[in-house]
């Protein structure tokens, strides 16, 4: 099963949906997921994980709710305060929606670069893997640092870095980003999402060997077990749209003459725990048909 393992949903507010600037005025209107299923069928595409995008308990049931009535959303990775004191009592509350696979918080918006390391913070953390919960980190690449000793310090926590972590691509630096992505990565229990490197890169003019060092170093950091695809739709229509997303990564795929089904399904499903009956859902209604 081929699984897109990073994209979002919205109904378009303009203050809650402040981050959308003008510059951006392509995602300023709802995108559901029937606007998703026609690229996923379009890019060979069989389901999606769902991210959060807003910080609230109420993003994470609307996630909830989508997927419940579309079988190919087949994971939700949502939102909980991971520093609220009452912290285990809320996993516990959510623990019954088989669909959710994890949460997310937006740390590359905390100006505080050591936001993931505050006590409160990490507590929460501590508490995700006893109920089975992945986290994904979405961080800058000055973030790293800290993502790395979070990620030391709960080595039975499951940890998966969004868009590799966001290098500055544009400005064609690699350093001390790729360093660093090395010793994250030499940690088993993170993997990393090769998703939203074009939103990195010049949106109008950027070409795929401007992002091709960045896809090197993650594959030489991560190999072909640990890393996944992820389109960031609709964001992605922000640097060209989900088919030239999709293609940067299966042609460098390609390149390095690599099988390309654990990077695009296989590793999504292990990761995020995918249950079997929902992808068996997702292929029984066609998204990909």
């Amino acid at each position: 099963m081929r699984i897109d393992a990073h994209q979002h949903f919205w109904n378009y507010h303009s203050v809650r949906d402040a981050w959308i600037t003008e510059e951006m005025s392509i995602l300023r209107r709802d995108y559901g997921p029937e606007d998703l299923r026609a690229e996923l069928r379009a890019n060979g595409f069989d389901g999606s994980i769902a991210v959060q995008a807003d910080q609230s308990e109420e993003e994470t049931r609307f996630l909830l709710e989508l997927a419940a009535r579309h079988p190919f959303i087949v994971g939700v990775v949502g939102w909980v305060d991971l520093a609220a004191p009452d912290i285990e009592e809320r996993l516990a509350s959510f623990r019954s929606f088989e669909k959710l696979c994890g949460f997310r918080h937006i740390v590359q918006s905390e100006p505080d670069e050591q936001f993931m390391l505050r006590a409160e913070f990490r507590r929460g953390i501590s508490c995700l893997s006893r109920f089975g919960f992945s986290y994904d980190i979405l961080i800058y690449a000055r973030q790293l640092p800290a993502a790395i000793k979070l990620a030391e310090s709960y080595p039975d926590q499951r940890f998966v870095l969004d868009h590799i972590a966001k290098p500055e691509i544009k400005a064609r630096k690699l350093e001390p980003w790729a360093t660093q992505m090395h010793e994250l990565a030499a940690l088993p229990n993170v993997f990393c999402k090769l998703s939203g490197l074009a939103t990195e890169a010049d949106w109008e003019n950027w070409k795929p060997d401007d992002c091709r060092p960045y896809l090197e170093a993650a594959w030489h950091c991560f190999g072909a077990d640990r890393l996944m695809f992820g389109s960031d739709w609709p964001v992605c229509l922000l640097a060209g749209g989900y088919a030239r997303a999709y293609s940067l990564v299966a042609e460098f795929l390609a390149s390095q003459s690599a099988e390309e089904h654990g990077v695009f399904g296989v590793n999504a499903a292990r990761f995020y725990g995918v249950k079997s009956r929902g992808m068996e859902d997702a292929r029984e209604h066609g998204s990909a048909a």
